[in-house]
C-alpha cells in the first residue's frame, strides 16, 4: 500500500512565497498566538526560519532565496501542521526562547514567555539608577518556584553569576524537561531541581531572591482558552476562581524562606486589583515591561513582615 504524499504548492519557489502563504493560511484558520509571537506573520516567519535552520532575526536577506524541493516540502508541512494541530509553534519545533536563550520544550511544560525574564535583563537589575537589585554579583542564592522548563532558573544563573539556583516544580514530567535544559547549559553544579509542592521540598532553606511564574489563570478564562493553550499542561495554568490560589500560598510561605534584604518577584497576570484588595497593607511595587503593565510585582522581605504587623494591629 502506497503512502499518501504530503502535497506542496508547486508554484512556490521563494521563502517570500511561503511566508505569504503562511500568513494567509493562518489568518483564514483563525489561529491564536501568544507563545512567543503575536501575529500570523511573525508565527509563519518563525516556523519557516526554524525549519530552514536560518537565523531568527534575519528574515529580510533570505526572502527571495529559492528553496530546494526538500525545503519546500518541509516548510509546507510544518505550516500545515500548525493549522491542523493548533499546537503552539514551539511544540512543533521543540524550541522555546527567553531573552535570547534557547530551551527544549514539549507538551510536558508551558512555553517559556514570562515577563520576569524582561525584568531580570533590564536596568532593574544592576542598572545605574534606582534598581531592585543593585549588584547582581552579590546575590548568592535564588529560588525559582514552578520552574517548568527551568527557563527562568537558567536565566537567573546567567544574570547572577555567583548564585546557586534551586528550581521547584510539582510535575515529574516538567522536571524531566527542566533536566534536559539544565544539562544543555552545563549548569548541573549550580541549578538544583526539586520535585514538590512550592516550598515543601526545601526544608527551611533561605534565599536572597525568589522568582516565580506560578499558575494564575482564573476559572472563567480557563473555560474560554483557545485550542493552542489547551495543549499546555492544565496544572501549569489553572489557579482557582480568581487565579490567585497559588499566589496566596506563596505570599504566606515566602518570608520564612527569605534572607534579610531578600526580594520576591512574582508574575500574576491580570490579578492586580484582586490582590491589592485582599492585601491592603502590602506595599506592592508593580513592574511594567514593553509588553505588560502591572503583571509582575516585587516585594521585599521587610515589606511583607511590616504588612503582617500592620494587619495584626488592625485585628
Amino acid at each position: 500500500m502506497k503512502r499518501k504524499k504530503t502535497s506542496s504548492p508547486l508554484g512556490f519557489s521563494t521563502l517570500r512565497d511561503f511566508l505569504r502563504y503562511g500568513v494567509s493560511r493562518f489568518n483564514a484558520a483563525g489561529l491564536s498566538y501568544g507563545h512567543g509571537t503575536a501575529n500570523a506573520r511573525d508565527e509563519a516567519a518563525y516556523l519557516i526560519l526554524e525549519t530552514l535552520n536560518l537565523p531568527l532575526d534575519e528574515l529580510e536577506p533570505y526572502l527571495d532565496a529559492r528553496l530546494t524541493a526538500a525545503e519546500k516540502s518541509a516548510v509546507f508541512s510544518i505550516l500545515e501542521k500548525r493549522v491542523k494541530t493548533r499546537k503552539p509553534a514551539a511544540y512543533l519545533t521543540n524550541k522555546g526562547y527567553l531573552q535570547g536563550l534557547q530551551f527544549y520544550v514539549d507538551e510536558r511544560v508551558i512555553v517559556p514567555r514570562s515577563f520576569i525574564g524582561d525584568i531580570l535583563c533590564s536596568d532593574a537589575v544592576g542598572g545605574d539608577e534606582e534598581t531592585l537589585i543593585d549588584d547582581p554579583t552579590a546575590v548568592s542564592s535564588v529560588l525559582d518556584l514552578c520552574t517548568g522548563s527551568a527557563s527562568l532558573a537558567i536565566l537567573a544563573a546567567h544574570v547572577f553569576p555567583f548564585a546557586e539556583v534551586d528550581a521547584v516544580d510539582l510535575s515529574k514530567d516538567a522536571l524531566a524537561v527542566a533536566k534536559i535544559n539544565v544539562a544543555k547549559y552545563g549548569l548541573e553544579e549550580r541549578v538544583t531541581l526539586y520535585r514538590g509542592d512550592l516550598f515543601a521540598p526545601l526544608k527551611g532553606k533561605k534565599y536572597d531572591l525568589i522568582i516565580t511564574n506560578p499558575p494564575y489563570v482564573h476559572s472563567e478564562l480557563m473555560a474560554d482558552l483557545p485550542p493552542e493553550h489547551l495543549h499546555e499542561p492544565k496544572m501549569a495554568l489553572a489557579a482557582g476562581h480568581d487565579g490567585l490560589d497559588i499566589v496566596r500560598r506563596i505570599l504566606k510561605e515566602a518570608p520564612k524562606h527569605m534572607n534579610e534584604g531578600a526580594g520576591l518577584l512574582c508574575e500574576i497576570g491580570a490579578g492586580k486589583d484582586f490582590l491589592e484588595a485582599e492585601y491592603p497593607h502590602l506595599d506592592f511595587t508593580w513592574l511594567d515591561t514593553e509588553l505588560s503593565t502591572a503583571e509582575v510585582f516585587w516585594l521585599t522581605r521587610e515589606k511583607i513582615f511590616t504588612a503582617a504587623e500592620i494587619g495584626r494591629a488592625h485585628v
